[in-house]
């Protein structure tokens, strides 16, 4: 059976790097899982991608030897039974705010006796080239489960959520927590807001206080370096559709052109269109 690189690497202290996909297309998952990431999340709570995409994408991403991980829409079991069952190596939790939400989602994601994740499909199972008998015996420690704090809420009960047992990393998302702390929607994901800051520095160090792998979402390659600097583990490097807009809209100002249709279009569009 394949072992988790992504979560060893975590387990030893070590960062672990990937991206957000939000394209849902099997084929661009293909080659971005050729690149030298630890794993990619295929972002499902804010992206129109089905089932059967997802596992397409799975298959495509682990071809290349990347850890395939998804971002569920929501806490509910439903969710990771079928991203788990189509071959997802892992999952990303969104707005975990509460001890009693942390423990929903262990108990999703684990088999018994951690969980009470339900047994059955054959996907997953080939996701990490090995049986059904071989897989049932080391999905738990094999599975990846990363909850998201992203609201004040899970700050304020940051301590009760770290302290519950069977999740691996924790991530924060910066727009969604600076947003429901009053300071405005599309916030700088490695803005200097002070109460921002603060607040993503009692995560991360409660985070490390428990065991846990404390993660972030960065906007480029000077964020994840500042956040590795900072002792974060599980970092994102945006995401392929920011660099996808980054990479043409450069281009296009390299060449001076500019259609007319589109001349009255905000330049930053582009930029914006992924925050990331």
């Amino acid at each position: 059976m394949r072992a988790n690189h992504a979560k060893r690497r975590l387990q030893a202290g070590e960062p672990s790097i990937g991206t957000w996909l939000s394209i849902p297309s099997p084929e661009s998952a293909e080659f971005l899982g050729r690149l030298p990431f630890d794993w990619l999340t295929v972002d499902a709570e804010h992206n129109p991608v089905d089932i059967r995409t997802l596992a397409q994408m799975f298959a495509a991403i682990g071809s290349g030897g990347t850890a395939p991980m998804v971002r569920i829409p929501w806490n509910e079991p439903e969710n990771f039974k079928r991203v788990l069952d189509a071959g997802a190596w892992g999952i990303v939790v969104p707005m975990v705010n509460s001890r009693e939400e942390a423990e929903m989602a262990v108990e999703a994601a684990r088999y018994y006796p951690m969980g009470n994740r339900s047994v059955g499909g054959g996907r997953h199972a080939l996701s990490f080239n090995t049986g059904g008998k071989t897989y049932y015996e080391n999905a738990n420690e094999n599975t990846l489960l990363v909850l998201q704090i992203e609201h004040i809420d899970g700050v304020n009960n940051i301590d009760e959520i770290m302290s519950v047992p069977g999740f691996d990393a924790t991530f924060i998302g910066p727009n969604d927590l600076a947003a429901s702390m009053g300071l405005g929607l599309g916030v700088s994901l490695e803005s200097d807001i002070p109460e921002l800051v603060d607040a993503i520095k009692t995560i991360r160090e409660t985070a490390k206080a428990h065991g846990i792998a404390p993660g972030i979402h960065t906007s480029g390659p000077e964020g994840l370096k500042q956040r590795l600097a900072e002792g974060f583990q599980y970092c994102a490097l945006a995401s392929e559709m920011k660099f996808m807009l980054e990479g043409l809209t450069n281009a296009i100002k390299e060449t001076g052109w500019q259609s007319s249709e589109l001349a009255n279009i905000d330049s930053a569009v582009a930029g914006e269109a992924v925050r990331y």
